[in-house]
């Protein structure tokens, strides 16, 4: 149901305006990408997984092992908001942990797997 007001403010609203994603002078192609540059991402870095019942995980206590599906040593994997990106390994600088990438999954591998979902 419209009313009088309502209608009027629709005929007067202007089509947003967007800034042009491309660079002036820097080649055909090239986006413009400060406008995503602050966007936060959620980095996950999994070491393995597994899948255990409910009677199972009630067991767990102080000390409990839980077998993983990965073999000791296997690269680990990292995810960006759950997109697998690339597989590393656990590094220790200045008494932090990190992670140094050692293969980064191709562009096309990551968006066929954004389309998946």
């Amino acid at each position: 149901m419209s009313t009088p007001d309502s209608e009027a403010v629709v005929a007067d609203a202007q089509p947003a305006e967007f800034a042009d994603l491309q660079q002036e002078g820097n080649g055909e192609g090239e986006l413009n990408l400060d406008l995503i540059m602050d966007v936060p991402l959620s980095l996950t870095l999994e070491v393995g997984r597994a899948r255990l019942n409910v009677r199972d995980l009630l067991k767990l206590s102080q000390g409990s092992v839980i077998e993983l599906d990965k073999q000791a040593g296997d690269p680990l994997d990292v995810y960006v908001n759950g997109t697998l990106i690339a597989h590393g390994e656990v590094v220790v600088v200045n008494d932090k942990f990190g992670i140094r990438l050692i293969d980064v999954v191709s562009t096309d591998a990551r968006v066929e797997s954004l389309q998946d979902t």
